[in-house]
């Protein structure tokens, strides 16, 4: 059976400060979906409601796999990695004193990764030379855009089916952005993972999206079927391309 992730009427926030108004969208397996907005849209908060680190207010969150529909809304951030899913956060979150290998093994930890150990880190030294030649060193040593590399790395160590990224680009030069895109592009294909991806650079989310959300002000404000689709839409001209 084809696994997704659904979001449904999703309402959430801080406190008494509304961030996420009835926002819906899907996932379906093999895709990479890209949602779109500006700072304080609402991107990263969503990501957090799927991965059980908010509790929305009101709506529904599920995953569907193997034919059982399964409520994210209810389980803890840790069975939900455990249920395959695993996210590459916004700023990179990584544990700066501890090597990058350890870093790495760390992404291990769920039950279901531990029997991969042996052909996920030589994938990861495969996909990232980089962390190969500085697997000894600091994760916190190193450059943005070689941590935005061992974040990724560290997230597929879990073997997830589903990968949520925040914000890749951030902090980053240009030129590494689109080597950290395309990245995650050759990721998806070889590992067959099924990607969500919030972002703000346009141009880069969409060189490798399937289609994708714009998100304004903590709503969806339109669903492209396409990439062309959301070129074509006069949100992207008036805040992404400048028209």
């Amino acid at each position: 059976m084809a696994s997704r992730i659904v979001v449904r009427d999703v309402e959430a926030g801080y406190g008494a400060v509304r961030v996420l108004h009835r926002v819906s969208i899907e996932v379906n397996e093999g895709e990479t979906v890209a949602l779109l907005g500006t700072n304080g849209n609402g991107k990263s908060t969503l990501i957090k409601c799927i991965m059980g680190m908010l509790v929305p207010d009101a709506g529904e969150i599920y995953l569907e796999s193997d034919g059982a529909r399964i409520d994210l809304t209810t389980r803890s951030t840790e069975e939900i990695v455990e249920l395959g899913i695993a996210l590459v956060p916004e700023g990179r979150r990584l544990f700066p004193r501890l090597t990058v290998e350890e870093n790495l093994l760390l992404g291990a930890y769920r039950t279901g990764a531990r029997a991969d150990v042996d052909r996920n880190l030589p994938f990861c030294f495969e996909a990232f030379p980089v962390l190969r030649e500085r697997r000894r060193q600091l994760a916190g040593s190193m450059s943005g855009g070689e941590q935005q590399m061992l974040a990724v790395a560290r997230a597929l160590m879990s073997s997830p089916k589903i990968l949520l990224v925040d914000e890749p680009s951030v902090g980053l030069a240009p030129i590494l952005v689109t080597r950290v895109i395309a990245k995650i592009r050759e990721l998806k294909e070889r590992y067959r993972l099924t990607v969500l991806m919030a972002e703000q650079n346009f141009n880069q989310a969409t060189k490798i999206a399937d289609r994708g959300y714009i998100i304004v002000h903590g709503r969806i404000e339109f669903e492209g079927r396409s990439t062309q689709e959301l070129r074509e839409n006069e949100l992207v001209k008036k805040y992404y391309l400048g028209v």
